[in-house]
């Protein structure tokens, strides 16, 4: 079986936050996912929790980071060309996120942009042709 990961993330308004990243792609996975809690899946190995603060809680002693002021984690997604990228971020700009908080990469092999979701938690989409990359001198590694 293929390794799992499932990103934990608290949200202001469950609902809302779940309209977000439906827009993106994910689908809801209901069994997972009652008023306190959503799981959304972009693919069969790619999971993000959407956890109301509530719920969160259980799951740590620290405070909840205010992401909207504060960086924890940048969280980065494979795109399968360029143009996926920009359709992203396109996507995640209609849904009420903020496109492009942090410089757009390009390297001509690697390819990248970054949004923040409707609670400021920062998304990079990035694209890499592998064989190019493989070829250049470890000039840039990705996030």
């Amino acid at each position: 079986m293929s390794k799992l990961i499932f990103v934990n993330l608290p949200v202001s308004d469950l609902p809302r936050s779940m309209a977000f990243y439906a827009a993106l792609g994910a689908v809801n996975n209901e069994q997972f996912t009652d008023h306190t809690a959503a799981c959304m899946v972009f693919s069969e190995t790619i999971h993000v929790m959407l956890l109301t603060h509530d719920k969160f809680r259980q799951f740590t002693p620290k405070a909840i980071a205010d992401a909207k002021k504060t960086t924890e984690v940048l969280i980065c997604m494979s795109a399968d060309s360029r143009d996926d990228v920009d359709a992203t971020l396109a996507r995640a700009e209609a849904a009420g996120g903020t496109v492009d908080v942090g410089p757009k990469q390009d390297y001509g092999f690697m390819y990248g942009r970054s949004f923040e979701d409707l609670d400021g938690h920062i998304w990079e989409v990035m694209w890499m042709d592998m064989e190019a990359a493989k070829e250049t001198t470890g000039e840039m590694a990705p996030a």
